[in-house]
């Protein structure tokens, strides 16, 4: 139901408004190795799956620097993870160190930074440390907070999120009636919420943006990430590739409505500003 009325929403900002796929047991290309994430410490896998870096050899100093300052920029890392991740590239063998609430932001970490040019490895050495009891209020609000910032044609700077027993109420402003309904309808989608409270007053819109640029390597993790945790899509056998913000998907889609269901969930992720469905439909 909740899918349903994502789904529903969705289509109504579109209307209204101007507005991970990595493979689970991947076969690396011939010029790709596949990467195996490191365990976190409760022994479990802090990356949602092996992710392919590129091979080829990183010989200066130069493209060492220019790896961790496309890392440290990006997105993913400056908003969504908060400049907790601290990062290191020797020839171009990425080590990320830091702390973080959960194995989620551990993965995205690496994930992001594995599609960046110059790439061989990523050694993730973040520790994962949370400061809040799972399923609790302020886990609970801590995912709403995340969700609003990879979502698109919704606004995290103008939304304070507050929760209460497992009821969660939304203050703030929206810049029309559509922002103010998909804003709750993804707060509504994080497990174990309740309910939530939708105080949003809708307003003309000032300052910064939705539409505001983000690099193409936060946009690919964050639609992977989109379509692994989706119970009915295949994140397995589906690759994502951006551009400039426009996102290629190819693969294998199961039936015509899995592969609308990937178009519409990559079109969901902040920053995408077109995406290119080739996927083939394969049904068994």
């Amino acid at each position: 139901m909740k899918t349903n009325t994502l789904a529903a929403l969705l289509i109504a900002v579109a209307s209204s408004a101007s507005i991970f796929a990595t493979p689970e047991v991947a076969k690396a290309e011939p010029d790709q190795a596949a990467v195996a994430p490191a365990p976190v410490k409760d022994g479990s896998n802090a990356s949602r799956a092996p992710f392919l870096v590129p091979t080829e050899k990183v010989t200066d100093a130069a493209t060492d620097r220019t790896i961790e300052k496309n890392a440290r920029s990006s997105y993913n890392y400056s908003t969504v993870l908060d400049n907790k991740i601290a990062v290191q590239s020797d020839n171009g063998v990425v080590t990320l160190t830091g702390t973080v609430e959960d194995a989620e932001a551990k993965g995205l970490a690496a994930d992001t930074v594995a599609g960046m040019p110059g790439v061989r490895s990523v050694a993730n050495d973040i520790e994962v440390k949370s400061t809040v009891a799972e399923h609790s209020d302020a886990w609970i609000a801590m995912k709403v907070r995340s969700r609003l910032l990879v979502k698109s044609n919704v606004s995290m700077a103008s939304t304070t999120v507050a929760v209460n027993e497992g009821v969660v109420t939304l203050t703030g402003t929206a810049e029309n009636a559509a922002q103010k309904d998909l804003t709750a309808a993804y707060a509504g989608d994080i497990a174990h919420v309740k309910s939530v409270q939708n105080n949003l007053i809708v307003t003309e819109p000032t300052g910064r943006t939705m539409g505001d640029a983000i690099d193409d390597a936060s946009i690919t993790s964050q639609v992977k990430f989109a379509l692994l945790t989706h119970g009915s899509t295949s994140a397995v056998k589906t690759k994502i590739e951006t551009k400039d913000g426009i996102v290629g998907v190819s693969g294998e889609a199961s039936s015509d409505a899995e592969k609308a269901l990937v178009t519409k969930l990559t079109e969901s992720v902040r920053g995408v500003k077109s995406v290119n469905n080739t996927m083939s439909v394969v049904k068994a």
